[in-house]
């Protein structure tokens, strides 16, 4: 029987909009978009409006002074890759909306698996600063939200090209939330080596797979069937929230993992009999070949809705 699959969209995600020729543009959603749509599992997919974030769900992983710079600025870079327009303060706070509205109706019963397709995406963004095309960081904000509904153990999984630094200092020093990662590596943006394990209490509650430059079905199989499945079977976590950069394609033009369609579905497949029978939300990062990343989430959908 189909899962209870929410698809989390608003169009308020393309407001958040970048100079001609920057690869984390709006067509990756318009892309996304179009290839679900005339899929047969479209009519099957919960459509969920995302909630704007609270301040409060934002301050509980950033600094107040970052959030404020955040909505004071109009229009230029927070640094030399991460780019603001008018439209990027309220499309981030969607983005980040988008998983607090998918783990609250996980919580509610109405929805069992999501995907929330947003942008700007978050992995990179620290406490006090966005970096590598993010603002504020979406499944940070998920995680806390989580615990804030009784989730208390959050397992983060990160399968993006590039080791989403953010998340894993915010949660560093944190028993409560594990953070898991594979990556190209080295790699922008230079953390994520396997030493990097955590801290006081966290210490062992982080994960580094980095994975050398042309890895790719063979190397994510082990690291989502084995290693992912050991560290779930660990931590017993409530729920699963899983950072999903599809940059890890073979067809991506920003690195160099070589990762076909069959190893996106073997991947998710992977996630999704880690642990059964609790919430899993995947939340979008990278991905910047538009062939790619549609079919990518096209292929993750599938398996969220219909994967026993």
């Amino acid at each position: 029987m189909p899962k209870k699959t929410g698809f989390l969209y608003n169009d308020i995600y393309l407001k958040h909009e970048m100079p001609d020729s920057h690869p984390e543009c709006a067509d990756r959603l318009r892309a996304i978009l179009a290839d679900l749509k005339v899929s047969k599992i479209w009519p099957s997919l919960i459509k969920v409006e995302p909630e704007k974030a609270s301040y409060d769900d934002i301050r509980a992983v950033h600094a107040d002074e970052y959030i404020e710079q955040v909505r004071r600025m109009k229009r230029g870079y927070l640094d030399p890759d991460t780019y603001m327009s008018e439209g990027t303060y309220e499309a981030a706070l969607y983005a980040a909306g988008a998983i607090v509205t998918a783990i609250r109706k996980c919580k509610d019963g109405e929805l069992e698996r999501a995907f929330c397709a947003v942008r700007p995406p978050g992995h990179h963004a620290e406490e006090d600063r966005g970096m590598g095309f993010c603002i504020f960081n979406n499944v940070a904000v998920g995680a806390r939200f989580a615990q804030k509904l009784g989730y208390r153990k959050v397992f983060i999984i990160d399968f993006d090209v590039h080791h989403g630094n953010g998340t894993q200092h915010m949660f560093y020093a944190d028993d409560t939330v594990f953070y898991f990662s594979s990556h190209q590596y080295p790699h922008y943006p230079g953390t994520g080596g396997a030493m990097e394990v955590g801290i006081g209490k966290g210490m062992g509650f982080n994960y580094n797979i980095p994975l050398s430059s042309g890895s790719g079905d063979r190397e994510m199989h082990d690291a989502y069937h084995v290693k992912l499945h050991e560290q779930v079977a660990k931590f017993s976590p409530d729920i699963i929230l899983v950072s999903s950069g599809y940059d890890i394609h073979r067809m991506d033009p920003l690195a160099g993992l070589s990762v076909s369609n069959a190893g996106i579905k073997d991947i998710v497949d992977g996630i999704l009999s880690a642990k059964r029978g609790i919430p899993v939300i995947f939340t979008l990062e990278g991905g910047y070949s538009l062939e790619a990343i549609a079919a990518s989430v096209l292929i993750t959908m599938e398996e969220l809705l219909n994967y026993e």
